[in-house]
């Protein structure tokens, strides 16, 4: 998942068709690890009992906004086990039977807020069970848009998010990334609409029904952690890119789309060229509506993607990258329980960069890589400070500070780059996915790997790399690298000869990316005066940007000194963006300022929120309650 732009903030030659498809190691097969790491976000015993395979059978009512029919789940279990624990958050449960339609004995277990409930199913003997089912309004990982908050207005969509623990709230499974399954589904929909899946499509085109509906098939025969499970449906185009990669999106963006991504097929090559085939089939993308609470989510063979990066200057392609990336980092290798997200997005983003620099060159790779640096730092400075526990990139799930599972996770990885040279740490890593494809990796896991193929008693080295306190102790250890550079050197130039008192008109803009904007405005310091902001608004037409990144950083100085003329664009900002990652900032600058920007921010949420995705409601919600007691 990218949840930033490289900049903020969580592809040289085509390959051929063969080279994807011929090339691919067999998958692993489902047998189960000898053991499994403890995963609190989960009710599941996996050492008992666990799935291996879900065959889902559902059909979407857009009326009711929920999906019903029938899951059937392979169990392996352990001589004696009498019982399979899935996970369940609101599922309205029908019945659940052997496939003989023998009804099996259940119970659902107490409720929690952010867990759900263990559902408990007696086995019989049986190693298939058959759940029917709906999902119930308002499910976490489902967001049912009415037509009027689409593109086109004319068709309603539905798209899910998975990570990090929402599909239980559609799919009855054991809901924990170290519990890989496969999967395949039919889904039925309504005729007029398209259905897409993260897996193999083998009715591309669906096939009618007696009741005029349209049903769609897709298969998923890698074993895959079941927050990578997804569902769009939509009035959604498809335009080619390469031989093994297209885009997806409702007609009204495919061709902006379609020129933002042309560069896919070299960034899929130059991440082959890094660290081995892309073991996926395709790589299509899918540009959803501007609710989508993320930047992309890294969906096998169908990557998620916010309209906010489609900016027309390709500026914004390293969240491609990023969930490009993902196939070898998080889809092929998976952090084993949410504890140790960084193996998921820190290595994603150190690859990422890897991918940008073969594509785009070295400065364009430096530029993303030093906001980074700037970001993290920030992040620990936010939370506290060097010593905060929340720096931490192996501790309790959920709880590190910012991104820097990201970007504190990128900087280890660059920082055992330089101390091994680039060459020695590539043949590393590309032995390193090789050697747990499609299995679960802990922190202590890649650490003893790390030390193994790498290391190799070498102490010197490993005092060096300082490897236990990255990964366990909190702050920023004395040899993290810091990539510089000279493209934002100039920024920052003209950044100083602003805050010196200089005019916006005098600041040179042409040509600027993204990155360079951001690291311009966060640069410019929070209080200023209503004239420099008028100044600052209108010289550099900040309010009016179409660049939907440069307007939330200037929100982020326009709001702490409660610039009026500033806030109609805000609210419509807030009403017609749903990244939590640019609207997060201003919903907690409006609450910082009391009454004045609480009054903004109710407003614009009570507006917006039929447009949110639940996660991003809940979210604000949070924000607007104010800190918990």
């Amino acid at each position: 998942m990218r949840l930033a732009t490289s900049a903020a903030l969580l592809l040289m030659t085509s390959v051929s068709g063969a080279a994807l498809a011929q090339d691919a190691p067999v998958a692993a097969a489902t047998a189960a690890p000898a053991s499994f790491a403890e995963d609190v976000w989960t009710y599941a015993e996996p050492e008992t009992a666990r799935v291996s395979h879900v065959d889902l059978d559902l059909v979407t009512d857009f009326d009711n906004k929920r999906l019903y029919g029938t899951a059937v789940l392979d169990v392996v279990a352990e001589p004696g086990a009498k019982s399979v624990v899935l996970d369940d958050n609101g599922l309205q449960i029908q019945s659940i039977t052997d496939m003989d339609g023998n009804a099996l004995p259940y119970t659902v277990g107490k409720s929690d807020d952010q867990l759900g409930s263990p559902l408990t199913v007696e086995l019989n003997g049986n190693d298939k069970i058959k759940i029917t089912y709906a999902s119930a309004p308002g499910a976490d990982a489902l967001q049912w848009l009415p037509r009027e908050a689409t593109a086109g207005g004319q068709k309603p969509y539905l798209f899910s998010q998975g990570q990090p623990i929402n599909n239980r709230s559609w799919i009855p499974t054991q809901d924990s990334p170290g519990i890989r399954q496969t999967w395949d589904a039919r889904i039925t929909v309504p005729k007029g609409l398209v259905a897409v899946m993260s897996g193999n499509k083998l009715t591309p085109d669906g096939v009618p029904t007696t009741d005029g509906r349209v049903s769609y098939r897709f298969k998923m025969d890698n074993p895959v952690p079941p927050y990578l499970i997804a569902l769009a449906v939509g009035n959604l185009a498809f335009q080619k890119l390469g031989p093994n990669s297209g885009v997806y999106t409702e007609p009204e963006l495919i061709d902006a789309a379609a020129s933002e991504f042309q560069d896919v097929e070299k960034m899929i090559s130059a991440a082959e060229d890094l660290y081995g085939p892309y073991r996926w089939g395709r790589y299509d993308m899918l540009v959803l509506p501007p609710s989508f609470p993320y930047g992309g989510m890294e969906n096998p063979t169908l990557t998620f993607l916010t309209p906010t990066i489609i900016t027309g200057d390709r500026s914004n392609t390293d969240v491609v990258a990023h969930e490009l990336a993902h196939s070898w980092s998080g889809n092929l290798v998976t952090n084993a329980t949410w504890s140790d997200s960084w193996l998921n997005e820190g290595f994603t983003t150190y690859f990422e960069n890897r991918i940008m620099e073969a594509v785009y060159g070295p400065e364009r790779a430096a530029m993303y890589a030093d906001l980074d640096y700037a970001q993290m730092l920030k992040d620990i400075e936010n939370a506290g400070g060097m010593d905060a526990p929340s720096t931490r990139l192996h501790g309790e799930p959920g709880a590190t500070a910012g991104q820097l599972d990201y970007f504190k996770g990128s900087t280890f990885l660059r920082t055992i780059e330089k101390a091994v040279g680039r060459e020695r740490f590539d043949e590393y890593l590309r032995g390193y996915f090789d050697r747990h494809a499609f299995q679960p990796q802990t922190t202590a896991g890649f650490l003893t790997d790390l030390r193994t193929n790498l290391i190799k008693g070498d102490m010197q080295l490993e005092n060096q790399l300082q490897l236990d306190q990255w990964a366990y102790q909190p702050g920023l250890p004395d040899n993290a690298v810091h990539v510089r550079s000279s493209t934002l050197a100039e920024v920052d130039r003209e950044l100083a000869a602003f805050n010196a008192g200089g005019p916006a008109s005098a600041v040179d803009t042409d040509g600027w990316s993204t990155q360079q904007w951001l690291r311009f405005l966060r640069g410019v310091p929070k209080q200023q005066t209503a004239a420099r902001l008028k100044e600052m608004d209108k010289g550099l037409n900040l309010s009016n940007s179409s660049n939907p990144y440069v307007r939330s950083a200037w929100y982020e100085i326009a709001i702490p000194n409660r610039y009026e003329p500033a806030v109609p664009s805000l609210k419509n900002y807030l009403t017609s963006v749903g990244r939590m990652l640019l609207i997060r900032p201003l919903y907690q600058a409006l609450e910082a300022q009391g009454d004045w920007g609480h009054a903004i921010a109710v407003d614009a949420f009570a507006q917006a929120k039929p447009g949110y995705h639940p996660m991003a409601q809940a979210m604000t919600e949070q924000i607007l309650a104010g800190p918990s007691q």
